[in-house]
């Protein structure tokens, strides 16, 4: 749960929206904004977005992964490399 002073109501982002902005850019923490008391979005900065985003990518990749591991598809490490050095002498001459 967002600490108290993480947290602004609509009327709040309606009439301030440049000191939120200012705010949230300058300290690199999110505002959750309500809604008739009840949270509804969350404003945040352009980087700790971008950081939230590839965190969320990783996590998507680990548990396509695992997924993977549970169904039996996986390769041994030298056949996972000789396909890579393929896939990239391919590349490299394809340009």
């Amino acid at each position: 749960m967002p600490a108290r002073r993480d947290v602004r109501p609509i009327t709040h982002l309606k009439s301030k929206t440049a000191d939120l902005v200012r705010e949230v850019s300058e300290e690199g923490r999110p505002i959750t904004i309500t809604q008739n008391g009840e949270a509804k979005v969350v404003v945040m900065d352009v980087e700790t977005y971008d950081r939230w985003r590839a965190a969320m990518a990783l996590l998507k990749a680990l548990a396509q992964g695992e997924a993977d591991v549970e169904r039996g598809r996986t390769v041994k490490q030298a056949e996972a490399f000789r396909r890579a050095r393929r896939a990239i002498e391919r590349t490299t001459r394809d340009g």
